[in-house]
């Protein structure tokens, strides 16, 4: 038998199935395992590439895993106040605690800060979600911005260079005025990274204090005019194209 003709490994990586049927991230369902958590037919699971068809079987924590479902995707209206992890050791308010009824266990792909607000993904699909966040995706995510402070339009044009704050290299980023209101100024935005409170620090190195932050879009997805504590599920044949496109290999994007 030649190298073509051998047959492909059937089955995939536990951690990722595991992440898909919604137990948890595919990191933190490695973690899971080195954790001696996990079983297979009543055998402890060793490694997170050890391949299956199904979660049948499977336990965690002694209990079974139920069957993958297929990936789902909501548009969330996250509120301004309540954390997006799903527990917060300080006991505010988060967004799992708002989320309407009837959805199943799901996963943010990414975050919005305590003081933020707007769109946020949501899916049952942990692996769907980490592609999604991938810097190797490159997403533009879109923002309108009120900020306090005397705008200053070059200083904004320059971003689309990238920018150094704290010594901390930020990617480019575009910054339009959109109108002024009296000490105040609303802008629009438009980045790629989304490296932690990363518009704050960079409006704040142009002397912008930033009193108002709204996420507007994310890659395909726009918030329209879903009110806050919403969530409105994506179009399945959209979420299987989605997945179809994260799994093909990615062209290498330009810098600047």
């Amino acid at each position: 038998m030649t190298v073509d003709q051998k047959e492909k490994p059937k089955g995939e990586r536990i951690a990722k199935l595991l992440a898909r049927a919604g137990v948890a991230s595919r990191r933190e369902v490695e973690r899971m395992i080195e954790a001696g958590r996990i079983t297979l037919n009543g055998e402890p699971v060793t490694t997170p590439a050890t391949l299956i068809l199904d979660t049948r079987g499977v336990r965690v924590d002694g209990k079974p895993v139920r069957r993958a479902e297929p990936a789902r995707l909501w548009r969330y209206h996250k509120a301004r106040g309540v954390v997006t992890t799903s527990r917060d050791e300080r006991g505010r308010e988060t967004l799992f605690d708002r989320l309407p009824p009837g959805l199943p266990r799901v996963v943010t792909v990414g975050r919005l800060d305590l003081n933020s607000e707007g769109l946020i993904l949501l899916t049952n699909d942990g692996a769907l979600a980490r592609a999604m966040e991938l810097p190797s995706t490159g997403w533009l995510r879109k923002y309108r911005v009120r900020v306090h402070g005397a705008v200053d339009e070059a200083a904004l044009e320059k971003l689309a260079h990238g920018a150094i704050v704290d010594g901390i290299a930020y990617g480019p980023i575009t910054a339009k005025l959109e109108r002024r209101q009296g000490a105040n100024a609303w802008l629009t935005m438009g980045l790629r990274e989304g490296k932690n409170r990363e518009i704050r620090k960079v409006l704040a190195s142009l002397g912008l204090k930033v009193n108002r932050l709204i996420r507007t879009s994310y890659g395909d997805f726009d918030l329209g005019k879903l009110p806050p504590g919403a969530a409105a599920e994506v179009a399945a044949a959209t979420v299987e194209k989605l997945n179809r496109r994260l799994a093909a290999p990615t062209p290498r994007r330009r810098r600047g």
